[in-house]
This record gives structure tokens, C-alpha cells and sequence, in this order.
């Protein structure tokens, strides 16, 4: 049976809720905004009894202290030794004593058998803070002072309104980043260029690149 001529396939940009990222701020085409933080670990078992208590203490006062909603979101993926695999390949060549080769390659074959035969994950964590520009004026839209009046180009946003609401969701950032210091946590903000890599990660699960750090 013929299919019909209306059907059309879709790209996958379509069904990404995504306007454009700029300076590394998430512009949804619902004219919502979001930021994403990257932030580290903790060795939480690794704490004194105290230590412990001070924690989810001061991360409980920092869930209290916000006014907004933030979402928490765990990037799990399998280890990839690659580059480290590569790294060892190559210092393979250069030893200069046939018994350092045939360490160097039991090494290698070592850590090769040794991630294959176990689920080795990495994990990445991140906060997404959302912000929702305001109604300016009765029965006005958000998305008017946000993209420009009707007949701008499609995806424009105007300037002043960007920095203008931008600031606004720094703020709440800075609230995020600062609540989080208190329980130890590092953080990271990410820029544009962090923001489509993980995107990327997101929507292309097959793909391994290096994962992004904290510095």
C-alpha cells in the first residue's frame, strides 16, 4: 500500500525543544530559559558520623532557602579507556628494553580484560535551573519582548530583553552555586560549547568523548 504524499519524515531537530543556546543559557521555544551547573561528587561514606550530619544539614537548609524549582540530573555512561588505551599504545613504542615492552603490553591487555569483564560507569551530575520570563503586562506575551515584534527573523532574540532576563536567571544561579559550596560540593557552570556537548551525549548515546571537567 502506497504511503501518503503528506506523510513526511521528521528531523530530529523538531522534537528537541530547543530555540538556540546562547552564552551558554538554554532558550526552549516555549521562551522558558535554563542554565545547567555541572557539579562534583562527594566521598559521602567516606565522612565521620559528623561530617555526614553536616552535610545533609546544610543541604537541607539549601533546598529550603530556594524559591524555585531546579532539576537534578545523573549522567551515567560506561567508562571509556580509549585515550587511555592510546596513551599506553604509544608509550608502548617508545620503551627501549624488550622487558619493559612485554610489561608495558601486560598492562595494557590487563586493563583491557579487566573493563570489559566489568560495568565500569561513569557518572556526571548536573543542576538545571529554569527560569520563566515575566508577564510584563496584562494579556501581553513574554515571547514578544523575547524574540521581537511579529515579522522579525525567525529565532532573534532581542538583546535587551535577553540580558535583561538573562540577569534574572544569573541571580537564581548564584543562589544554586553558593548553597551547594556549603555542602562541599564543587561547581561549574557551563558554557555554550558544554551545553551542546552534553546535548550531543544526550542524543547520540553511542558516541564516547572525553567527558567535561571541573577545573
Amino acid at each position: 500500500m502506497a504511503s501518503s504524499p503528506q506523510a513526511s519524515a521528521k528531523t530530529t531537530q523538531e522534537f528537541v525543544p530547543i530555540q538556540e543556546i546562547r552564552d551558554g543559557i538554554i532558550i526552549l521555544k516555549d521562551g522558558t530559559m535554563r542554565s545547567v551547573i555541572l557539579a562534583s561528587s562527594l566521598n559521602f561514606a567516606l565522612k565521620s558520623t559528623d561530617e555526614q550530619n553536616s552535610i545533609i544539614f546544610q543541604f537541607q537548609n539549601f533546598l529550603n532557602s530556594l524559591d524555585f524549582s531546579v532539576q537534578i540530573f545523573i549522567q551515567s555512561k560506561k567508562l571509556d579507556i580509549r585515550p587511555y588505551i592510546s596513551l599506553l599504545e604509544s608509550r608502548y613504542k617508545e620503551q627501549a628494553t624488550e622487558l619493559m615492552k612485554i610489561q608495558t603490553r601486560e598492562y595494557i591487555e590487563f586493563i583491557k580484560t579487566f573493563v570489559d569483564n566489568s560495568s565500569i560507569m561513569t557518572k556526571s551530575f548536573f543542576i538545571v535551573i529554569p527560569y520563566m520570563p515575566p508577564v510584563m503586562t496584562t494579556g501581553s506575551n513574554p515571547l514578544t519582548k523575547l524574540f521581537g515584534k511579529k515579522g522579525s527573523a525567525a529565532g532573534t532574540i532581542a538583546n535587551e530583553a535577553f540580558e535583561e532576563y538573562r540577569s534574572q536567571l544569573q541571580q537564581r544561579v548564584s543562589v544554586v552555586e553558593q548553597g551547594l559550596v556549603r555542602c562541599g560540593v564543587r561547581v561549574a557552570e557551563l558554557g555554550t560549547e558544554e551545553v551542546v556537548e552534553l546535548f550531543y551525549k544526550i542524543f547520540n548515546p553511542g558516541e564516547t568523548e572525553k567527558p567535561i571537567q571541573i577545573n
